[in-house]
């Protein structure tokens, strides 16, 4: 092993507890081999099959991952930790972080007046004038409302969703380069991730027939505004890819819909095409507030039954304090206005580099959202080089499973007056990188 940290334990269980210790401490990080089974069952004491009933747990709960003959080894994004992204150094621009402009965003204002009493809220979970907001908000884009619900915003249902309808070890095909959230979500349920390519209108239909016959259990992708890649579904796209969902009528479809009304692009909706078992979930992050836990989500009535009654056991209900700040922000005029400036603002800035990448012939893709991904050969080499000139972008690593290299930049702060320098440096730093590893 490449770290001095000593499993110790005489069942499965504790030697499971063991090994989760020392990836909870830091001491067996990410990529940390573990043992051979008879070596570490010798060094123990204990029978080969009692450290591989551990070595399957701890598989199973998403700690660890077996790699044919590499051996077992610390998942990326271990369950048991939370993988944050790296601090930005001091003196950097900040275009990691793909969080929203804060100036764009409203101010938030708690409801004047409470919820009576102490009571619960499992008998009426949800605010019935958010509901028909919510139903005035999906519908025109074509999404079926007649069964909606809530939820602590789109990880949090689609997590419940997940382990409602899926078991350990169970498939799901997930867009690649994606949502590094989501990746690491699907990974700490115990489920296996089947990679689909993305392009600039989103899924590909042939990569996505490829992991249905792989046998998927769940798709869960994003018809505009897709992170990090920037791309969304044309109504071609759609018709293409509910054809071939059509073929598995039992597969659920998640169409995550995170940006919606900062994406700059129509939604062409996978749930308007008649499927079987779908859910189309937006949140408002992006353009009311970070600290706004909140989504709606519209399904089939088997879905809708299956997460609200996972969550009565659970939390029960979505609190309906915030159930009033969002309905009061979804209904307020100048909040409207403010939004429709931000997807201008965010839209202008997207254009901005990415007409600058085009005059320096760099490969750069997003057609919606508040993302960029460049294509690169060496991440690490870009992302040091765009360092040492004062900005900080993300690593294309933690969004890829078998996708090519490439950097995520966030635009969302980044100034139309500030693309030619951005480009220009990174321009510089390509070429750098090229010399040195072999262009």
């Amino acid at each position: 092993m490449a770290t001095q940290y000593a499993i110790s334990g005489a069942t499965a269980k504790g030697i499971a507890s063991s090994v989760e210790q020392g990836v909870t401490e830091g001491a067996l990080g990410p990529g940390a081999a573990l043992p051979p089974v008879r070596g570490l069952a010798d060094q123990l004491g204990v029978s080969p099959g009692t450290v591989a009933t551990a070595y399957k747990e701890l598989r199973r709960r998403g700690i660890v991952v077996t790699r044919g003959r590499g051996g077992t080894v610390v998942a990326a994004a271990p369950a048991v930790a939370s993988r944050r992204p790296p601090k930005v150094p001091d003196g950097l621009r900040d275009l990691a972080g793909g969080h929203p402009d804060p100036r764009l965003l409203p101010r938030l204002v708690p409801p004047s007046r409470l919820s009576p009493g102490a009571r619960s809220h499992r008998s009426t979970p949800r605010l019935a004038r958010l509901e028909d907001a919510v139903r005035d908000w999906l519908g025109p884009d074509g999404v079926p409302t007649d069964h909606v619900t809530f939820a602590h915003g789109a990880l949090d249902l689609i997590g419940r969703l997940l382990s409602v309808e899926l078991r350990p070890g169970d498939a799901v095909a997930m867009e690649d380069p994606g949502y590094h959230h989501l990746l690491d979500l699907v990974t700490a349920l115990g489920l296996r991730t089947v990679p689909v390519a993305v392009d600039d209108q989103g899924m590909r239909p042939e990569a996505l027939r490829d992991a249905l016959r792989a046998g998927v259990r769940a798709v869960v992708c994003s018809p505009r505004a897709q992170n990090p890649y920037g791309g969304r579904f044309s109504a071609e796209r759609r018709d293409a890819l509910v054809a071939v969902l059509r073929e598995e009528p039992d597969v659920l479809v998640v169409e995550n819909d995170h940006a919606s009304a900062v994406a700059d692009a129509p939604l062409h909706t996978l749930t308007a095409g008649g499927l079987t078992r779908w859910v189309h979930v937006r949140t408002v992050s992006k353009f009311l507030g970070t600290d706004l836990r909140w989504a709606a989500a519209a399904c089939d009535p088997i879905t809708l039954a299956r997460h609200d009654g996972r969550m009565l056991l659970t939390s029960g209900w979505v609190s309906h304090l915030l159930q009033e700040t969002v309905y009061g922000l979804l209904t307020d005029g100048d909040t409207r206005a403010l939004v429709a400036r931000a997807e201008e603002t965010y839209a202008l800035r997207r254009n901005a580099l990415l007409r600058e990448f085009a005059e320096h012939d760099i490969e750069a893709h997003s057609v919606s959202g508040m993302n960029v991904w460049v294509p690169v050969r060496d991440e690490s080499a870009v992302v040091n080089g765009l360092r040492s000139h004062g900005w900080w972008v993300a690593a294309g690593a933690r969004f890829r499973l078998a996708s090519a290299p490439g950097v995520r930049i966030s635009v969302a702060e980044l100034e139309t007056s500030d693309a030619a320098r951005l480009a220009s440096d990174f321009a510089v730093v390509l070429g750098e990188s090229e010399a040195t590893y072999g262009g």
